[in-house]
């Protein structure tokens, strides 16, 4: 009997990126964010093309049992008075969770139950963040730098963002290192 040793996928922890050939690459720029920022005229001064973050998966088996295996990359930048961030969402299954790990860079992961409950965990080389089943999540860049987060969910989770049209219950702005949670205001 012949066993073969084969190089699993890899990380580079200095760039966050994949070391793997089978990486689908996508890029959300300013202009695929319409209604995500609170302050639309400054949403509308940025250039449409404007890099936001970009998402590498591992190309996956799909199915029950099986597990996509991504990194965001979330650049540093304001919209308005608030940080970068991505679009967030629920799981289309909603009982699927996600797991994230902090790979570079620093910011906040905000998480939100469907009944409108949020909180913020710090996100930093290092943390762990176990998201639960019917838990909406958001990454939000508060740093200078990039901020890779690599995550792992189930392949049948499914992505919900209209369930978030009308956004999630916190914001967070800031500028120069002063960062600032409010609830949002209904009506």
């Amino acid at each position: 009997m012949t066993t073969t040793i084969t190089t699993p996928p890899g990380v580079a922890f200095l760039t966050g990126r994949f070391t793997a050939k089978n990486v689908i690459k996508k890029v959300t720029r300013c202009g695929d964010l319409n209604g995500v920022f609170h302050d639309f005229a400054a949403w509308q001064a940025i250039p449409a093309d404007t890099p936001v973050y970009e998402v590498e998966v591992l190309d996956s088996p799909q199915g029950e049992g099986e597990l996509y295996v991504g990194m965001t990359h979330l650049h540093p930048g304001n919209v308005g008075d608030e940080f970068y961030m991505t679009r967030g969402h629920f799981h289309q299954r909603r009982e699927q969770g996600e797991v994230y790990f902090g790979i570079r860079g620093s910011g906040l992961l905000l998480l939100q139950n469907e009944q409108g409950e949020a909180r913020l965990e710090q996100v930093s080389p290092g943390s762990v963040h176990i998201i639960p089943g019917n838990t909406a999540h958001r990454l939000i860049n508060t740093g200078t730098e990039i901020l890779s987060a690599l995550a792992v969910w189930p392949t049948v989770a499914g992505h919900d963002y209209r369930s978030l049209a009308g956004g999630f219950a916190l914001r967070v702005t800031g500028f120069g290192g002063k960062i600032q949670a409010r609830e949002v205001q209904n009506g």
